[in-house]
């Protein structure tokens, strides 16, 4: 089955359900739980591989931001001989 690419309108309703679901994961400290009906919206308006895509990339905005307010703190044990 080819997948054909999405319509503007998927598009913009999936951009939606990711920015939902974002935005509560944001006001419940990530707590998935309390999300699951924007998560499973999510789900369905977007194609598999953006769900992926779009997981990752909140992970990395979140790694991203931690080393913008904490900074780089490399394991003790890294580099000593």
């Amino acid at each position: 089955a080819e997948m054909s690419a999405p319509t503007m309108e998927e598009r913009k309703a999936c951009w939606g359900a990711r920015d939902a679901f974002w935005q509560c994961l944001d006001r419940h400290a990530e707590d998935a739980a309390k999300c699951e009906e924007l998560r499973l919206s999510f789900e369905a308006r977007c194609p598999q591989q953006w769900v992926k895509y779009f997981d990752k990339r909140r992970d990395f905005l979140k790694y991203k931001r931690k080393l913008e307010t904490e900074g780089y703190n490399p394991p003790d044990a890294a580099g000593k001989s």
